[in-house]
């Protein structure tokens, strides 16, 4: 009998056997994504949730390494990254998606969503799922929307209860052109400026305020220097979670379908994380002092509708719009 394991026979069984290890080991896809949030933000936590559904689906062969608080780049840098492919994924405000893939618009209107559910049952059917691959031309798709809430006013020196409030004041906007012309419209000069420069912006008097949801607003620590937030609720705008179509395009469609689920798999749990931090944010400005303010939405409704109005020149995007309005 001849023993497999003499010293003349054992080192080609060893090679073999380490050989195919290896190769099953080093063939692990990384993807890089990078965003602008702080890690404490339940956006990057549900990224997070995502990313542990990927190893797990994938039994280690696919990991997600995040990026988080522009380590990467702003908003728009890493969307350009993206359409480059040097970059996997990103997540961005769908304010500034508008810039890339038309349908976005809309998203960005005044008080287009009745409330928070109305906008789910947008974002999860057949229209959200349309405007998640409308960016495709420009190499950015869609996988899921992340809940963003709602955005309302928070200003320096004096609180937002109507529209005429905001006659004279600088107000820091995405840069959007939807923004732009909504804080027109309710008589603010709007002003464009990133995200990791507006604490500093606020602070020296280069605006007098800003729009953003309580956790951001919270986070960002500029409760520090903006003493009032109106609750006016003026857009729902969701979070965008996007990949390089150039990426896309480069996994295998086990791969994509790993990823899929994931992201798809996470946006219930963010929207758990959202509500809780939405509270908790929403305390926390209040007990540091900040005047938290509930005007009455019909004055700025009413300040913005001829701006809505404008829209039905735009036959393909007035029909989108009206479509959101007819979901139940």
């Amino acid at each position: 009998m001849i023993n497999i394991f003499s010293g003349r026979s054992i080192l080609p069984v060893l090679i073999i056997l380490l050989s195919f290890s290896c190769t099953q080991q080093d063939h692990i896809t990384v993807l890089k994504l990078g965003h602008g949030l702080a890690p404490s933000h339940s956006v990057h936590q549900g990224m997070v949730y995502m990313a542990d559904l990927v190893a797990e689906k994938s039994g280690g062969r696919m990991r997600i390494d995040i990026y988080p608080s522009e380590q990467l780049g702003s908003e728009r840098e890493n969307l350009e990254m993206l359409q480059i492919g040097s970059l996997a994924i990103t997540k961005v405000s769908g304010a500034v998606m508008e810039s890339f893939a038309p349908s976005y618009q809309v998203l960005n209107l005044p008080y287009i969503f009745r409330s928070k559910e109305h906008s789910e049952k947008v974002l999860d059917g057949e229209i959200g799922q349309e405007m998640l691959l409308d960016g495709e031309q420009f190499w950015l798709r869609g996988l899921a929307f992340y809940d963003s809430g709602s955005r309302s006013f928070y200003t320096k020196d004096r609180p937002i209860n109507h529209p005429d409030d905001l006659q004279g004041l600088k107000i820091r906007v995405q840069p959007s052109p939807s923004a732009v012309s909504m804080v027109r419209a309710m008589g603010g000069s709007p002003t464009p400026i990133s995200w990791g420069e507006l604490y500093t912006a606020l602070q020296g008097g280069v605006v007098d305020g800003a729009e953003n949801n309580p956790p951001s607003f919270y986070l960002s620590h500029h409760y520090e220097v903006c003493r009032y937030y109106s609750i006016n609720e003026h857009t729902i705008v969701p979070d965008v979670l996007l990949i390089s179509t150039k990426i896309w395009n480069t996994l295998t469609e086990e791969e994509q379908q790993w990823l899929q689920e994931a992201a798809s798999e996470s946006v219930p749990h963010q929207r758990d994380l959202w509500a809780a931090s939405e509270q908790e944010s929403l305390e926390r400005v209040i007990e540091a002092g900040v005047n938290v303010i509930y005007p009455e939405k019909e004055p700025f409704m009413e300040a913005v509708q001829p701006f809505l109005e404008s829209f039905k020149s735009d036959e393909q995007l007035y029909s989108l719009i009206q479509r959101i309005q007819a979901v139940e």
